[in-house]
């Protein structure tokens, strides 16, 4: 709604414009009841229709409403106005401090009693439990009589009051916006570091904000302002900021010492209370800001201690020079650096690096559902798609010289079938003869190609002709690549899922060995890439990126180097041809929880678009458990989100929980985790300690699900391994026996009248039932199958179709017709698998909803 001089909104005039930002447009109007001059800030027509920044609207006004002190602005009234609504506040005659930075930095008294002013109002709204969650200078207003105003609650987030003499309204009838896990909210260059990896955020938060707003008063520079964001979170995580000394010779030890312990990256290690900080500020106010001659007397003191061992130091000289070439010859060279993040991408979408030839970049597109494969300039632009032989067509790598994509028309989890060569220029596609597997890699010279089958690894002519096996590994293999001589092959492979492992053999199969072997626990490496000059093997794990030297006279022993760090993920290195660049996908994980109405055909939010997967429910639909993504713990709560409990902490991360028909416990897995086998656990709904179901049990297990009276538990083994079988639990006596005919399958689930178990082929493939009455196993349909829920009547099957563009399919158990529910042409799924499914208790999917970002950077390489 734009206003001009002359409108009225309810009592108040329109006078003119004074300016607008992320939240709302300023006006500044008068007031004709009391005559006097407001602002009034309006929410922008282009944002109105969104809940979230409506609900945050209305949560500014009153957490700002609620506050009576003198640095922070007033806050007189909240309405609405053609269903838009408003906010009206004092009108503040002065500037930003954001606006008087940009003449330079403030004198040393300034800039301390504006922080002392600052520290007050931000102890006076902590008190109230809010705490501010944006401060910086834009939002800090010096007013022309030397007063400072905190603007802008509207991030705030509303603790528990701590004031006892405060009323129980000042902050407990206050509305919240539920953040979700993961979400941060705030500034980049003034967050702390544990708003920046969306962690808890408590008063210390604001207390490190101001710190990086006292040190850039005084110095005229943003603190951790670095040029690109992700630049600037790794500032915020790992590096301290430049000493204000170097910017002000006299700066008193005592503000340096202040600022510092603001900026202290653990917040137990700062002030605990804007108070404390404004008691010390005003102790340095007080004293005159001149105290320079205790650090003036120390650095003479270092400056004579030096100068007397000079002589000694000389003497020492020529015995250091006998062992420089030794220590030269011994010393572990300094490693290579990847730094000055460059975003090349901008639209957000799930994507992968494949390869490039130095001009272009090639990426696949999506990754549950595969969206094909597509080129862009190195230097940034926007993506083009290159047609795929078929939409079930997943391209893997590029070709040593650039022409050609290597593909596979796959089916299943992970995807397998033929392999093609596509042009990246037009033409086409090309059948390589009758080679099939899920991952592949030309020879450098391009004259051979490798490629995995399940666990196996095969070498063929480049036509496909004269296939030949050369070793098999522990599990899947999920990628392969040559090293720049073509004399060894590097390949991954997941025993567990989510856990990788790199092995190596030579091109004629000999000398096989598993590389990193205890580096971590569980192995967590993979999709690695030889710089053109084979000195490194550049790889990620634990979603950053590490680079592990070429063995040689100075790395008999070669060690991973960690060449990035930060919150965003990072994934599929591809160095550059030049030797100059790394380029990497970016990821920030971030999912909503949606369900859908299949009545409407419409998704509306469950749990307030929470970022959660996995969810179940009770077996009389009161209560819901889910898993938050991406941090994995496990919650239990009403199905309206009211008495939520967190169940389960880090470093445990649970799986698919489910509800015990009584109500009274949860079961979930664990996938493998420090050397032990995946683990079944069992913990009350009441909260308490996970307990293993079967602790003596030797082998994995995954995927438990109850028998309806409670009675049995069924379960499966490591579906990565083709010997997996099912197996059940008998509650009473602890008693575990093999389903007959199992061999291979995995996800089983329990059908609503006990009669049945619904199966998976070991590649998904296969959609597989077991009458228990019978004792006999038959096949419902083919496919690409993916997270098996029953519907709640118990004659259907719901699961994920992970070919194509995805959907939500459903085969009747009578007369084995699958048919489509919801097709995901438009929505992107996410989770730590890439997508989940879940059914709510009428039998409506729960889907998560992409709502994070991923985008292709740039990064300088830099060798020693």
């Amino acid at each position: 709604m734009k206003l001009g001089p002359g409108d009225r909104l309810g009592s108040y005039e329109i006078l003119s414009v004074l300016g607008a930002g992320g939240m709302g447009e300023v006006y500044r109007a008068r007031d004709a009841a009391l005559g006097r001059e407001v602002a009034i800030k309006i929410l922008p027509d282009f944002v109105f229709t969104e809940p979230e920044r409506l609900v945050r609207f209305e949560q500014e006004a009153k957490a700002a409403a609620a506050l009576n002190h003198p640095n922070i602005v007033a806050v007189y009234q909240f309405g609405t106005y053609e269903d838009r609504p408003y906010l009206v506040t004092e009108l503040l005659e002065g500037e930003t401090l954001r606006d008087r930075l940009y003449h330079g930095p403030l004198p040393l008294r300034k800039a301390v009693d504006y922080g002392i002013q600052t520290a007050h109002g931000l102890g006076a709204a902590h008190k109230k439990g809010i705490v501010h969650r944006d401060l910086k200078p834009e939002n800090l207003f010096l007013v022309k009589d030397g007063r400072v105003k905190i603007l802008d609650f509207g991030v705030a987030k509303i603790l528990q009051s701590d004031d006892d003499d405060a009323p129980i309204a000042d902050s407990a009838h206050l509305p919240t916006v539920d953040t979700k896990p993961g979400v941060v909210l705030g500034t980049w260059g003034y967050m702390s570091p544990e708003q920046v990896r969306g962690q808890h955020v408590d008063q210390r938060s604001d207390i490190f904000a101001l710190g990086a707003i006292l040190h850039e008063m005084v110095t005229g520079k943003r603190t951790f302002g670095r040029e690109t964001s992700a630049d600037t979170i790794s500032a915020i995580l790992h590096h301290e900021p430049a000493a204000i000394s170097q910017a002000v010779p006299k700066m008193p030890v005592g503000l340096q010492r202040v600022v510092n312990r603001c900026l202290e990256k653990n917040a137990d290690q700062r002030f605990q209370s804007a108070s404390d900080l404004a008691f010390a500020l005003e102790a340095l106010s007080e004293s005159g800001l001149t105290s320079t001659a205790t650090r003036v007397e120390a650095e003479a003191t270092v400056k004579r201690a030096r100068k007397r061992t000079v002589v000694a130091a000389a003497a020492l000289g020529i015995l250091a020079s006998v062992f420089a070439l030794g220590y030269w010859l011994a010393r572990p060279t300094s490693g290579p650096k990847a730094i000055n993040y460059v975003q090349l991408t901008h639209d957000g979408q799930p994507k992968s690096l494949l390869g490039t030839d130095g001009a272009r970049l090639f990426l696949g597109l999506g990754t549950f559902p595969y969206q094909g494969g597509a080129e862009m300039p190195t230097a940034g632009g926007e993506p083009r798609v290159i047609a795929m032989p078929s939409a079930h067509a997943v391209p893997l790598v590029l070709s040593p010289d650039g022409s050609s994509l290597l593909a596979v028309d796959g089916q299943g989890v992970p995807p397998s079938g033929p392999l093609w060569s596509v042009p990246v220029t037009g033409g086409s596609p090309r059948r390589l003869g009758e080679l099939s597997g899920q991952t592949g890699s030309w020879s450098p010279d391009g004259r051979m190609i490798a490629y995995g089958k399940h666990n196996e690894l095969f070498i063929a002519d480049a036509s496909g002709t004269g296939s030949r096996k050369l070793c098999a590994v522990d599990g899947d293999i999920n990628s392969i690549v040559w090293s720049p001589d073509g004399q060894r092959l590097r390949l991954d492979s997941s025993q567990t899922v989510g856990q990788h492992q790199f092995w190596e053999v030579s091109a004629t199969g000999s000398n096989q060995k598993q590389l990193l072997a205890g580096w971590h626990v569980p192995p967590d490496e993979c999709c690695g890439r030889w710089t053109d000059d084979g000195e490194y093997f550049v790889f990620q794990s634990n979603n950053q990126i590490w680079a592990l030297p070429a063995a040689g006279f100075l790395h008999r022993s070669p060690v991973p180097i960690q060449l990035t760090a930060g919150p965003m993920s990072l994934s599929s290195p591809i160095p550059g041809k030049d030797g100059k660049k790394l380029f990497v996908v970016g990821d920030v994980h971030r999912g909503e929880l949606m369900r859908y109405d299949s009545t409407t055909r419409q998704y509306s939010p469950f749990l307030a678009a929470i970022s959660a997967e996995y969810v179940a429910f009770s077996k009389d639909g009161q209560w819901v458990a889910y898993v938050t993504y991406p941090e994995g713990t496990l919650w239990r709560s009403k199905v309206d989100g009211s008495e939520r409990m967190q169940l389960t902490y880090p470093p445990m991360y649970p799986m698919l929980p489910r509800w015990s028909p009584d109500g009274k416990k949860i079961l979930f897995f664990e996938f493998e985790r420090a050397g032990k086998p995946s683990r079944i656990y069992e913990i009350s709904t009441d909260g308490g300690a996970p307990n293993e179901l079967i602790p003596s049990d030797p082998n994995h297990e995954v995927d438990p699900n109850w028998s309806p009276d409670g009675s049995k538990v069924v379960f499966a083994g490591n579906p990565s391994q083709s010997n997996s079988e099912i197996k059940v639990f008998e509650v009473a006596s602890g008693k575990v026996s093999s389903l007959p005919g199992s061999q291979g399958m995995f996800s089983p689930r329990w059908s609503p009248d006990g009669r049945y178990i619904g199966a998976l082929s070991a590649d998904s493939s296969r959609l597989m039932l077991f009458d228990i009455q019978s004792g006999k196993w038959i096949e419902l349909a083919q496919g690409s199958f993916g997270w098996l829920s029953w519907s709640h009547d118990g004659q259907s099957m719901y699961f994920l179709d992970q070919s194509g563009k995805g959907a939500v399919l459903r085969v009747r158990i009578d007369g084995q017709k699958s048919e489509p529910v919801l097709a995901l042409d438009n929505f992107k799924t996410t989770g730590r698998y890439g997508g989940s499914l879940a059914l709510m208790p009428d039998d409506s999917p729960l889907l998560l909803r992409e709502a994070g970002t991923q985008d292709v950077y740039a990064l300088d390489w830099e060798k020693p």
